[in-house]
């Protein structure tokens, strides 16, 4: 397991061929790249900054991935998320799953993803013509959260 929460941009051809390296029993790879986009609740956004707690975000980004791993057969995870000031089409989160089979590994990815945007620790600051806003969490996120429910 990969968890990182970082400044610098990432490579995701690189840290999918670092995830699935080597291991014959990987069958399957699922990845979601979360991007900055130049539009949210219908303003232009600049850009935005991502904060958060270091200690915190690491601790609910691994409790995160180890949920995953207890209801998926994985073989690998890779989560990166980064933080400061991000611009339009910016890179702002890799999740890499492995698994031995495409169902596990899809399944995982989404769940991470999902709890992602609902559980961990970052705050959101865009920058649109009208100021600078906290962005809010969406109802949907929680609904997408939620179907993951035992």
């Amino acid at each position: 397991m990969k968890i990182s929460v970082q400044e610098a941009d990432f490579d995701a051809g690189v840290e999918i061929s670092a995830l699935r390296a080597g291991n014959p029993q990987i069958g399957a790879v699922a990845s979601f790249i979360g991007l900055v986009r130049d539009m949210n609740d219908g303003s232009r956004v600049a850009a935005m900054t991502l904060e958060h707690y270091p200690a915190m975000t690491h601790k609910a980004l691994s409790a995160i991935v180890a949920e995953a791993e207890a209801r998926w057969a994985l073989l690998g995870c890779t989560v990166i998320h980064r933080v400061g000031a991000l611009f339009p089409t910016d890179q702002i989160v890799l999740v890499a799953v492995a698994s031995s089979h495409r169902a596990d590994a899809f399944a995982a990815c989404e769940f991470i993803m999902d709890y992602l945007k609902t559980q961990a620790p970052f705050w959101k600051k865009e920058r649109t013509p009208e100021g600078e806003r906290w962005v809010e969490p969406r109802v949907t996120d929680e609904q997408a959260q939620a179907r993951w429910a035992e």
